[in-house]
């Protein structure tokens, strides 16, 4: 067990996440998502989420298990193309995970999601979160534009609202 990462968790609430994603920064993110899927078939969902509860932690959970859960509980995996994509946040270990589902995994490696992950959390020492986050929205979109160009009837399958767990 982590001490220090048990701790930084117990005190990082909601309150951090609302300090860092304003009203404003969320509704430029759900502009973004919009905007990005109009060039491709693919769905993008955003979620960030301050701090993992006491067992998960305890017990070790990682970024990466908590996103493969969130995408499965958002239902991400749930498009006609099988091109649903999560961009997951957890705040207080400063962690990006992109989980994508199988139609887009398999065209691409995962060192280019981690790449992209990267780049955000980069963007996120310095401060820079709505920035940070509007520049993976978009390395995500051109991939799904590449792969999965837009058609003229696409519906949108999953809300475009960032979501706060």
């Amino acid at each position: 067990m982590n001490f220090k990462r048990v701790m930084l968790h117990l005190f990082t609430g909601r309150a951090a996440v609302r300090r860092v994603f304003s009203r404003h920064t969320l509704a430029e993110i759900e502009r973004a998502i919009k905007a990005t899927e109009a060039l491709h078939d693919g769905q993008i969902r955003f979620a960030v989420e301050a701090s993992l509860e006491l067992m998960p932690l305890l017990t070790g959970q990682s970024a990466r298990q908590r996103a493969i859960e969130v995408f499965s509980r958002l239902h991400v995996w749930d498009t006609q193309h099988n091109n649903g994509v999560l961009i997951y946040l957890l705040l207080a270990d400063r962690d990006v995970e992109i989980v994508a589902d199988r139609g887009i995994h398999v065209r691409l490696e995962q060192a280019v999601w981690e790449g992209i992950c990267q780049q955000m959390e980069t963007a996120f020492r310095a401060g820079h979160f709505e920035a940070g986050v509007l520049a993976g929205i978009h390395a995500v979109g051109e991939h799904l534009a590449r792969h999965f160009p837009a058609r003229g009837d696409k519906p949108n399958e999953m809300p475009d609202a960032p979501i706060i767990l």
